[in-house]
């Protein structure tokens, strides 16, 4: 995630919806920045791009155990032009 952070430095999260039961918080999310910084050996590309995912977490004793996001990296690599579209 430091690496993510790293190369879209402006990231801005929006929470669409929130869902939590038992020990399990699901949530929709959308990721907006824009590419100033290395990511995965791509340079900085200057472009914006917003990535939509399914965050899972599990808790326990009030505390993350479990961090899971699923996200198109197929779809970002066409949003910075280095994958075709």
């Amino acid at each position: 995630m430091k690496a993510f952070y790293s190369a879209f430095p402006d990231i801005q999260h929006t929470i669409h919806e929130l869902i939590a039961e038992g020990d399990k918080v699901v949530s929709r999310v959308t990721l907006r920045g824009t590419h100033t910084g290395d990511f995965q050996g791509i340079a900085p590309t200057g472009k914006q791009v917003a990535i939509e995912f399914p965050m899972i977490e599990h808790i326990v004793d009030g505390k993350i155990q479990e961090h899971r996001v699923y996200y198109d990296q197929l779809g970002l690599l066409q949003q910075l032009g280095v994958a075709p579209g």
